[in-house]
């Protein structure tokens, strides 16, 4: 666009005269660490666990410098260094490299009560009564040696459910019918149910 924009006013423009600011897109990154200010940039790197190794090691220059190279135009200094916030769910070990540049807070999981708040928040629809059968129930799964514990989003997805099945409670029946939506692995499955005694919800021929 721009080499045509420049001849039809009758310029020449050189191809390395595209590798400038002025045709530069900021991404996160660089808009990062290129804030203006009067407050530092608050930059949140989610789930970088689950990103690859060249980007992880892109990050390198971004935390220790609070710069970013790019090989056409050099090296970008930060105005300001950004406060950056990585998350990871331990999907897979991070480099040493990458850890030795940041401090590391681990998040559990919450409690029932704070977990039963979160419910009532985020699923309004749901009584005081089942969010709290819920946040237990959901605490006493995690506490199973499973592949993947469920997740606060998960308890969320659960609550939605039984709301949408106009469940009131939360009886064996109802546990077989939806463990799935908690429980991503069949052999978490498998296991959360026979630990808690739940039985396999019936097949439609065995209903009939």
């Amino acid at each position: 666009m721009a080499i045509r924009l420049a001849e039809a006013s009758g310029q020449t423009l050189a191809e390395e005269d595209l590798f400038g600011p002025d045709y530069l897109l900021p991404r996160p990154l660089l808009a990062a660490i290129d804030h203006p200010g009067p407050r530092p940039a608050v930059l949140l790197i989610d789930e970088v666990d689950r990103a690859d190794d060249e980007f992880e090691a892109y990050l390198f220059e971004l935390l220790a410098e609070a710069s970013v190279s790019i090989p056409e135009l050099g090296t970008i200094e930060g105005k300001q260094r950004p406060m950056v916030f990585l998350t990871s769910n331990n999907t897979r070990e991070l480099s040493e490299a990458l850890k030795r540049r940041c401090l590391f807070l681990h998040i559990d999981y919450p409690d029932v009560d704070r977990e039963k708040e979160i419910v009532r928040v985020r699923v309004p629809e749901v009584d005081d009564a089942l969010a709290d059968q819920i946040a237990k129930v959901v605490g006493s799964i995690r506490n199973i040696d499973l592949k993947k514990s469920p997740s606060i989003s998960e308890t969320i997805d659960w609550a939605r459910t039984l709301v949408y099945l106009g469940r009131n409670e939360i009886t064996p029946e109802v546990m077989g019918e939806t463990l799935h939506v908690l429980l991503k692995y069949q052999s978490d499955i498998t296991k959360a149910r026979k630990e808690l005694g739940v039985d396999a919800p019936a097949t439609p021929a065995a209903r009939r």
